[in-house]
């Protein structure tokens, strides 16, 4: 149950009702959540959204012909009904992994591809302060990894400094240009440095916003920078994906330096001439975890920075 108190009344609001209310904000459909995400009949659905407008005292949902909208206040609940799931997420998980002092475990997360310049000094410092404990390693997107950490899944991670991530601490690590990616063959590999100029009428090869926000984010603001527009022709979700779709398409990729430990036969890099946009490198924990130890190997990790490249 989630407690609140409104207009000076206690009232109990079922987590069902929040999971109902994020399934049709989400799929815009009260018919499209009740057949694919919530496995109910849309008359209940319908019946559970009035029922929930009517505890809160105003309406959240705008109901039309074409699907479902949301109202200002609409927009507001989902933000705080998503953090409060979350948020019980990680207390089920971390009483759950309480009652269960098997064997210890830490879980350590990787943003793809950077295991090469971080993973063997990590595991020293992990054999010197956690010598009798499993370390699971992981290596996901950086959106994935941040909903790791907030579910409790994930000790610590390297990773983004995403925005909506509540309840994460971030400490950066470093920050690193972007380059340019392009096929062994193109014609713009016989320059040292690439220049916004070169760039305007090749197709581009990116992430979308959902897959890799941080990342759109400093490329879409170089772009503004420049005056040039870099929406992507073609959406990857990872940079697998991205070499590849390179050599395809015969296209161009703007990644993280770190791209370059990666790189196939078929696909070069290339810096950006000027002074080239940067994304930062972060470690991140549930800021819940409270443990000594924890940030002791936070404190060291960030000791190595000056010596990673």
């Amino acid at each position: 149950m989630f407690l609140g108190i409104h207009a000076c009344k206690v009232w109990i609001m079922d987590l069902r009702h929040l999971r109902y209310f994020i399934a049709v904000a989400e799929e815009g459909s009260l018919t499209v959540a009740a057949e694919k995400r919530l496995h109910t009949a849309q008359p209940s659905l319908s019946r559970q959204m009035r029922d929930l407008e009517a505890e809160l005292g105003c309406a959240l949902l705008i109901r039309g012909a074409k699907g479902i909208e949301l109202t200002a206040a609409g927009r507001v609940f989902l933000d705080h009904a998503r953090a409060v799931l979350v948020q019980v997420e990680a207390t089920v998980e971390a009483t759950r992994r309480a009652a269960v002092p098997a064997k210890r475990s830490f879980v350590l997360g990787f943003l793809t591809g950077y295991e090469f310049d971080w993973l063997p000094a990590v595991m020293r410092i992990m054999r010197d302060e956690l010598p009798n404990t499993e370390v699971v390693l992981l290596s996901l997107s950086s959106p994935d990894l941040a909903e790791g950490l907030m579910r409790g899944k994930i000790d610590l991670a390297f990773l983004r400094h995403e925005r909506n991530a509540p309840g994460i601490v971030f400490t950066r690590l470093i920050d690193e240009p972007l380059i340019v990616l392009m096929p062994v063959d193109h014609p713009l590999t016989a320059r040292s440095a690439v220049t916004s100029e070169d760039i305007i009428g090749e197709e581009l090869v990116g992430v979308p916003h959902d897959k890799s926000p941080a990342l759109r984010a400093v490329t879409d603001a170089y772009g503004a920078k420049l005056g040039i527009d870099l929406t992507p022709d073609h959406d990857v979700d990872n940079l697998a994906m991205a070499m590849s779709l390179v050599t395809s398409t015969r296209g161009i990729a703007l990644m993280p330096l770190y791209a370059r430990n990666l790189l196939p036969p078929t696909v070069v890099s290339r810096p950006l001439a000027g002074v080239p946009p940067t994304i930062d490198l972060s470690l991140g924990y549930n800021e819940a975890n409270t443990s000594p130890l924890l940030k002791t190997i936070v404190s060291k990790i960030g000791d190595l920075k000056f010596a990673n490249p």
